[in-house]
């Protein structure tokens, strides 16, 4: 059951989503590398430290799901029903990633991305961090009973699967052949 958030909860959520929002349309009108922290703020109207104390830093302004997307990871694992088989579950979570990520408008953030050496990095290092997490809560799960390399492996799998499906021209083919891969490779482990 889900806790409905308080006021101050409410009113922190809407401000962070108003920065979000209002850096990733800076960003767009005017470039990434050509609007800074300040110049977010002062369009948000709110103080350098109130952006800060929502985002670490400029570069988490572009990938503001990123927690949630992690999240979502690691609950898909934790909250499926014990005799649930995990790759559809994770290939179900995945595909839902990758439809927030493909819906309309987002090709030219994704070119904003591919433009920006920062911005690439700071994806690649969260795919990294994402996949440490899923591979936790695989290790965590009592009962999957695999190595710690064979969770870290399938976890690294569902993450590149994501990536990997993004680009390609139909997401959801680009997943079904993945994940009989990410499958066949989690049976044997």
């Amino acid at each position: 059951m889900t806790v409905p958030m308080g006021r101050r909860e409410r009113k922190k959520a809407a401000t962070r989503q108003k920065i979000a929002d209002t850096a990733m349309q800076l960003f767009l009108e005017r470039g990434y590398d050509e609007v800074g922290i300040r110049d977010v703020a002062a369009e948000a109207d709110v103080a350098v430290t109130t952006l800060f104390s929502h985002f670490a830093s400029k570069e988490a302004l572009v990938f503001e799901q990123d927690a949630d997307f992690e999240q979502r990871l690691t609950r898909a694992v934790s909250d499926r029903a014990p005799d649930e088989p995990l790759i559809p579950v994770l290939r179900r979570e995945i595909h839902a990633m990758v439809l927030h990520c493909t819906a309309d408008g987002t090709a030219q953030i994704y070119r904003m991305i591919d433009e920006s050496r920062a911005l690439r990095e700071y994806e690649e290092s969260m795919r990294l961090r994402h996949a440490e997490s899923l591979a936790a809560a695989l290790v965590a799960d009592p009962g999957l009973g695999r190595s710690v390399t064979a969770c870290r492996t399938i976890a690294r799998f569902a993450i590149d699967a994501y990536a990997l499906a993004r680009e390609a021209d139909d997401p959801g083919a680009a997943l079904d052949e993945i994940f009989r891969m990410v499958e066949a490779a989690w049976e044997v482990a």
